[in-house]
């Protein structure tokens, strides 16, 4: 446990070497990257996979689930493992957070690897102008109704999320196993109410100041090399939405679509996602692709 931001994070960490900060996406915890951080420990790395705040064993506080609060998170977490940057690792929800923070702190991001997520600005884009993507989203906006989405996640063992993973990644993805972990994990009291608030800002900001401030700020371009890996069959944030994320990236930016793969690319196919991500990292000079 960690303190940061005025909460207090779990993190769980593998190895030694630069910091690699891993940040997991909805509807999961630090577990998902369990297959990536003995994988970085024996390359070298220090691995560290943070639960976000509302999730997993990390504080539960009323408030601060937009991504701006968030990545002072995450920043706040890198400085309090003792480090003055990182290589930041994020999915979905993790990812948005990842593209935030290497906008409002850029040098306590070395590296930037963005899964599942668009870029804020261009996932915006893709929600007014493509209606698949808006139908992709369309949980986002059930999800703006006070309790009863709370209600539906947690009811019957969490069997809502059992769906959704199942909904948005590829074949053969969640084993039991993992399934009935992330059933678990939605029913720690506070969770279900943290994981859906970030939804709730993400539609209820749109008109109020503080996300066209969050809209403004995130015009400003990233400045760290970037690697962005999607799902070709990602059925929750659509591969069409990623495309075109690299505009707002000045540095080297490489984007990378794995065939086959949904929403969960570290899990659904850890191996190939650990080798691209290893690869990547040894580059000293990644070059666009």
């Amino acid at each position: 446990m960690v303190a940061a931001n005025g909460a207090r994070f779990h993190v769980a960490v593998a190895g030694d070497g630069p910091l690699v900060l891993f940040l997991h996406g909805f509807p999961q915890f630090w577990w998902a990257w369990r297959h990536q951080l003995p994988a970085l420990a024996a390359a070298g790395y220090r691995a560290a996979a943070m639960d976000l705040r509302g999730f997993g064993a990390s504080d539960k506080p009323p408030r601060g689930y937009d991504p701006r609060t968030l990545a002072e998170d995450a920043a706040g977490v890198i400085r309090s493992l003792g480090e003055r940057d990182a290589v930041v690792v994020g999915q979905g929800l993790g990812g948005q957070v990842a593209w935030t923070l290497s906008v409002v702190h850029p040098r306590q991001v070395r590296r930037l690897v963005a899964v599942s997520m668009p870029h804020p600005r261009r996932l915006r884009r893709a929600h007014l102008t493509d209606a698949r993507q808006v139908r992709a989203s369309r949980h986002v906006l059930g999800y703006q109704r006070p309790v009863v989405p709370e209600r539906h996640l947690v009811a019957e063992d969490g069997q809502e999320v059992g769906d959704l993973i199942r909904a948005w990644a590829g074949p053969g993805f969640p084993d039991a196993d993992t399934e009935v972990r992330y059933r678990q994990a939605v029913q720690i009291p506070g969770v279900a109410h943290s994981a859906l608030e970030s939804y709730r800002w993400a539609v209820r900001s749109i008109p109020r100041s503080d996300g066209l401030r969050y809209a403004r700020r995130m015009s400003a371009p990233v400045t760290v090399a970037t690697l962005q890996v999607h799902g070709a069959i990602d059925r929750c944030v659509l591969a069409s939405s990623a495309l075109g994320s690299g505009r707002y990236v000045e540095a080297s930016y490489r984007f990378h679509l794995m065939q086959g793969v949904g929403h969960f690319p570290p899990e659904e196919a850890p191996a190939a996602f650990n080798t691209l991500l290893l690869d990547w990292l040894a580059d000293p000079e990644p070059e666009d692709r």
